[in-house]
């Protein structure tokens, strides 16, 4: 039997977040916000682990003469991080809602003060009704402690706090048996973790603009995450709702149990 949800993370992609031109949708991120604040009257905590920073640098900067990926990479997140989080800043604003940022690097959630520091953070932050907004610490990451993408982050942020779910939000419908154009393609609604589809993911994998994340991790971070009891959802990030559909129980997305 499931656990009540009390507690919810929440992962949202820079695919979702943007449209073809690589901008920003200010319209993805107020329905999101408006879906945060549904949960909120719930009594239900979300924590938001947030893509896009790079894409919102890259709308300031634009192109930049920076060779080495990874400098590129931090330049346009440390420049888009404070532009990403005006939005949220005023999104939750009006819907009389407090967010917060915390950023981390992978090496904070090795056992330890920074591990426990963190903990004391985002339980402080919710004891107070506040959204903490997760997102890698770009600016100071190095190759050995960076997260392989923002799902890895979102699942350590949801096994560090004991959620009761996972939602990682792409801008897929979640995990298909073949290529998603294809006519006879369905989705799959839900996996175990002893079930063999990973067969599947070469045919609905896709790594557009400045993400980082492909339906392999995404695989992989489910799957994990439901060894460790926490089930854990893909779904479709532009669809209107999704997030309270899931948490209500309907057919949305693939989920991952146990």
């Amino acid at each position: 039997m499931e656990k009540e949800i009390k507690r919810v993370v929440v992962k949202v992609g820079t695919n979702v977040l943007t449209n073809r031109d690589n901008r920003i949708l200010g319209p993805v991120l107020r329905e999101l916000v408006r879906q945060i604040s549904i949960l909120y009257e719930r009594k239900i905590q979300v924590i938001l682990v947030s893509s896009g920073s790079a894409i919102a640098g890259k709308e300031i900067l634009g192109e930049i003469s920076i060779k080495d990926t990874s400098v590129r990479r931090q330049v346009y997140s440390s420049v888009g991080q404070p532009r990403l989080m005006r939005h949220y800043y005023s999104l939750f604003n009006d819907y009389g809602l407090r967010c917060s940022q915390v950023l981390a690097t992978k090496r904070d959630f090795d056992q330890g003060k920074h591990r426990d520091n963190m903990i004391k953070c985002y339980e402080g932050l919710l004891s107070e009704g506040v959204t903490p907004i997760a997102n890698e610490d770009d600016a100071v990451s190095l190759s050995m402690s960076m997260f392989s993408d923002n799902d890895e982050l979102a699942s350590l942020v949801a096994e560090l706090l004991d959620a009761d779910r996972l939602i990682i939000l792409s801008d897929t419908e979640g995990l298909y048996n073949g290529h998603p154009d294809r006519e006879d393609t369905k989705k799959i609604n839900e996996v175990k973790v002893h079930h063999n589809v990973e067969k599947y993911v070469a045919a609905t994998n896709k790594q557009e603009g400045e993400g980082r994340g492909g339906m392999e991790s995404k695989l992989k971070i489910a799957k994990g995450m439901a060894k460790k009891n926490i089930p854990t959802y893909i779904a479709n990030g532009k669809r209107d709702n999704v997030i309270v559909d899931i948490i209500d129980g309907k057919n949305i997305g693939t989920k991952f149990i146990s």
